[in-house]
């Protein structure tokens, strides 16, 4: 296997970054949130950063608890939050924030009022999906649709992101910021960041790993346009950055066309 790290550009669907494998990949998107963080900080203002769940942000999650980049972090100027959430208890394993809190969180020395989980107990999805909006604005001045500093994303097998899965509406929600709904093919309730909010940000960052993806992931950075069944390419920032972390194996079918950068 290569040690290479290869760029390339994807014009208007982005920058693919490809690493040797799911370590480098971590490694990467840890060092992606402390610059993130370090350019909020030096601009003035509060870093808003949306997690994802999954094993490579675990992985990630790990790094950051660890020297030397939990003494680098600047955790007192951090508001996490999560892209999506399942509709479980945050003390149930299926958790993304849960895991999160669990895995580094509780390790960091970041002040528990800064992390900002879904609420998914005592409460309606509905009600959870608005309150999260509410929050989010409220962290940026009421703004039309806030910026966040870094979103980072997975990408399913189906071609989902976040919890944007195929055929379902939300991929077309354009006036919430954030919403619940009813996932058939799993039978289940989501709550999710919208494409409208997810496209604000300043920097958006797929992390996909593993040879299971490389199908979907060739098919949708070199395939038609098709947001319906590849929710994942409703996701191109307006005036932001948008980059796929790619390990070679996920990365073994993309087409040889694309530029390098």
């Amino acid at each position: 296997m290569t040690n290479e790290v290869r760029t390339l550009d994807y014009g208007d669907r982005g920058s693919v970054v490809v690493v040797p494998d799911g370590d480098a990949l971590a490694n990467m998107a840890a060092n992606l949130l402390l610059t993130s963080a370090e350019e909020a900080t030096a601009a003035g203002h509060r870093a808003l950063i949306a997690l994802s769940g999954g094993s490579t942000p675990k992985k990630m999650g790990e790094l950051l608890a660890m020297a030397p980049l939990i003494e680098r972090i600047p955790w007192d100027n951090l508001e996490i939050f999560w892209g999506d959430e399942r509709w479980v208890p945050l003390a149930d394993p299926e958790s993304n924030a849960g895991e999160a809190i669990r895995g580094f969180l509780d390790q960091a020395p970041i002040d528990p009022e800064h992390i900002h989980p879904f609420a998914t107990e005592g409460i309606s999805p509905e009600d959870s999906a608005a309150a999260m909006e509410r929050t989010v604005r409220d962290l940026q001045g009421n703004a039309d649709v806030p910026r966040f500093d870094l979103i980072l994303l997975g990408m399913g097998d189906d071609g989902h992101t976040a919890s944007l899965f195929p055929g379902t509406a939300a991929v077309h929600e354009t006036g919430r910021l954030v919403v619940s709904h009813h996932v058939d093919k799993l039978d289940t309730t989501r709550l999710t960041f919208t494409p409208r909010l997810l496209n604000a940000a300043f920097k958006v960052a797929f992390l996909v790993g593993g040879e299971g993806k490389a199908e979907m992931l060739a098919k949708v950075l070199d395939g038609p346009v098709d947001v319906d069944t590849m929710p994942s390419q409703a996701i191109h920032p307006a005036s932001g950055h948008l980059t796929w972390i790619v390990d070679e194996a996920a990365a073994s079918q993309l087409a040889r066309n694309a530029r390098h950068g």
